[in-house]
């Protein structure tokens, strides 16, 4: 194993978005089991500080690879075409019509029906997303077009973490 491997390497997984989750868990549970720094504490100070890294590095793996938006993202930066979120927000003009209806749905919606409904439309809208990116990823290979869909997922991402507020507010 290499530190700079890239986190699909690292797992030795596929360079793909389409991952089994169970077999991910399981690499990263074998390779945490060869890592961890407490099965080097006879071999000293030196040897756990390089296993701790180690351990940083495939759990930081892990982390990326288990969540679809981080792992489409991370593809897209590793293809050369970066997603950019913070310096690229240039949307189609039907996704923003579409992100303000919604906006203005969940300021109308004053029930909890109402906001579980709107809730299940964005949610689909965002497995559409995510069968797009797979497909631009892992069919067609074209990064710079799922890392647009990405940056749409991120829009989509945050609202519906405002949607999950809004579904707390009525639980309480």
């Amino acid at each position: 194993m290499n530190l700079q491997d890239d986190d699909f390497t690292l797992l030795g997984l596929p360079r793909r978005f389409a991952l089994d989750r169970a077999v991910l868990d399981e690499r990263w549970r074998q390779l945490q089991a060869q890592v961890h720094p407490d099965r080097f504490v006879a071999e000293g100070a030196a040897a756990q500080r390089v296993a701790m890294q180690w351990a940083v590095r495939v759990n930081e793996a892990y982390r990326r690879l288990k969540d679809p938006l981080s792992r489409a993202a991370y593809l897209c930066e590793l293809q050369g075409a970066a997603v950019e979120a913070e310096r690229n927000t240039a949307m189609p003009a039907a996704f923003l019509m579409q992100q303000m209806s919604w906006r203005e749905a969940l300021e109308e919606a004053r029930d909890l029906t109402a906001t579980e409904v709107l809730d299940d439309e964005v949610a689909a809208e965002e497995r559409r997303l995510l069968v797009e990116v797979a497909r631009l990823l892992d069919q067609v290979e074209e990064p710079a077009a799922a890392a647009a869909q990405v940056r749409a997922l991120m829009f989509v991402q945050r609202f519906r973490q405002d949607l999950a507020r809004r579904l707390d507010a009525f639980d309480a």
